[in-house]
């Protein structure tokens, strides 16, 4: 089950690795949306703009409403509020539980009841101890965590009543405890992957799914959910709450709750499947990025790159052994990770070798081993096994049924992104084409897409004379941040403050903000 985001909250806390000047832009735009994203390493808790023992109280005070979801979650009406002179509420909020990318946020506690001594994905925390979760916790703590949740879930199954607050809380009560545990070892799977931890997921993950299944397939859940739209209190409920109530409803049947014993059957054992074809999809994917390496002993070979991306390739090549390495003397290895990809792609003169990179990139998990092909035709297999079961057409179908758009409008939308874009792509590829021309390139007549990024970064140098290399002197990291944060502030009235040690990071480099 997932509930909605539906607002934007006062106070948050970030967390962030580092980031480049680059993305600048993108970070208003998505600060407009009340949303960061600065890396895989960046996320919010939402948490009480101070914390004394005067607010304490407060906090544990505060009851769960579930009108967040998806990434985070808040309760819009437990604020202690206080007006200013435009009527404005201002502080605090009686949020705590922090959750990652797939999880939401409660404000109950989140602190775990269950007593352990060892194993931090029990204890009480209001973050997630990073710094000490490792692959030996995962097992014991999912499964235990699991075990409390079921005996919950059916405890609640045999009392719900028709009500909010017999039904939604202490629903959102369960959902935050998984999220926030699952959230957390996941993310950390992201940021710091190790077969230990690959190995751990891998074998809990059914044992999750399944959970999730049977929460979703609740009949005693379902039927309170459309007994509150049905009863004289869906009228005063609010429209996030009405929204909440048929979500709900509508993921239920999307979780095959109508469905008959031996379709459900195959029901699950499809979202079973779905789940480790996914799983597998993304290790496969990491795993062949991580395999390229190209490591260059000639300079001529790797003419054009920057002082900064020469260093990059000579700090790697260390990492993998070469001690003696220097950006200005190498060896030097080029890797299919962003930085390293983009910089060959945008700046090395020696075409073979943007080629060779370019295809590797592209070529990713297509071969071998890690070859995806298989995995991809499963996974549409399957989709289609699922949305056929659940009576569409497509799991195009399905995957907007819970969404504003309609396959027909998103299709739509599509064609005139196309057709009002052609024109110009082809008239922009001319333009490029007659700059290599200029230049003498003999590419010019055969360009492709390993020469498109170069020769479009050495059109921008000539036409506009601006030069990245150049400017980044002046955009260090601590300037960025400060200059970001000041136009934020300046913009939305948003206050974004470092609290380095508040709560426990997993790498040194990641800095820890709050936001508000």
């Amino acid at each position: 089950m997932k509930y909605r985001r539906i607002g934007s909250p006062p106070s948050r806390i970030l967390y962030s690795s580092t980031t480049t000047p680059s993305l600048i832009l993108t970070l208003i735009l998505i600060l407009m949306a009340t949303r960061f994203s600065l890396s895989r390493s960046v996320h919010f808790c939402l948490r009480p703009t101070s914390i004394s023992p005067s607010s304490t109280k407060n906090l544990l005070q505060c009851r769960s409403c579930p009108l967040w979801s998806s990434s985070f979650s808040l309760c819009l009406h437990t604020f202690r509020k206080s007006t200013s002179p435009g009527n404005r509420p201002r502080k605090s909020i009686t949020v705590r539980s922090f959750s990652p990318s797939s999880a939401s946020i409660s404000d109950h506690p989140s602190k775990m009841s269950m007593a352990s001594d060892d194993n931090p994905l029990l204890k009480d925390f209001d973050f997630p101890p990073f710094d000490v979760i490792e692959a030996k916790h995962v097992r014991p703590g999912i499964r235990a965590l699991l075990k409390k949740i079921d005996e919950e879930l059916s405890a609640l199954e045999k009392t719900v009543e028709p009500a909010w607050p017999k039904l939604v809380e202490p629903l959102e009560k369960i959902i935050d405890r998984l999220t926030v545990v699952w959230g957390a070892v996941n993310h950390l799977k992201s940021v710091k992957d190790n077969p230990e931890l690959r190995s751990a997921l891998e074998e809990v993950q059914p044992e999750k799914v399944a959970f999730q299944l049977k929460l979703g397939q609740s009949k005693p859940i379902y039927n309170a959910f459309k007994a509150i739209r049905e009863s004289p209190e869906w009228d005063s409920l609010n429209d996030a709450r009405k929204r909440i109530v048929e979500s709900q409803i509508k993921e239920a049947v999307l979780s095959g709750i109508a469905l008959e014993d031996d379709k459900r059957e195959q029901f699950n054992k499809i979202e079973q499947d779905l789940a480790k074809l996914s799983q597998k999809f993304e290790e496969n994917v990491l795993d062949s990025t991580k395999k390229f390496e190209k490591l260059i002993t000639d300079k001529k070979d790797i003419e054009g790159l920057p002082a900064t991306s020469l260093g990059l390739a000579a700090q790697t090549a260390v990492s993998k052994g070469h001690e003696n390495a220097t950006a200005e003397d190498g060896p030097w290895i080029i890797t299919l990770d962003a930085p390293s990809y983009m910089s060959v792609m945008q700046h090395a003169k020696n075409r073979t070798l943007r080629e060779e990179v370019y295809r590797a990139y592209i070529n990713r998990a297509s071969s071998g081993d890690l070859d995806n092909t298989e995995i991809i035709n499963q996974i549409l297999k399957l989709r289609l096994e699922k949305a056929k079961l659940l009576g569409y057409n497509n799991y195009a179908e399905v995957s907007m049924a819970m969404k504003m758009a309609t396959v027909e409008k998103a299709e739509e939308l599509l064609e005139k992104l196309r057709s009002a874009s052609w024109d110009p792509a082809v008239k922009d590829l001319e333009d490029l084409k007659d700059f290599c021309k200029s230049q003498g390139s003999p590419e010019a007549d055969d360009l492709n897409h390993w020469d498109i990024t170069f020769w479009s970064e050495r059109l921008r140098e000539s036409k506009y004379e601006l030069n990245e290399e150049e400017l980044r002197p002046y955009f260090s990291l601590p300037r960025v941040m400060d200059g970001l944060f000041n136009l934020v502030k300046m913009l939305f009235d948003i206050n974004v403050e470092p609290v380095d040690g508040l709560a426990p990071v997993w790498n040194n480099d990641v800095r820890f903000y709050r936001v508000k």
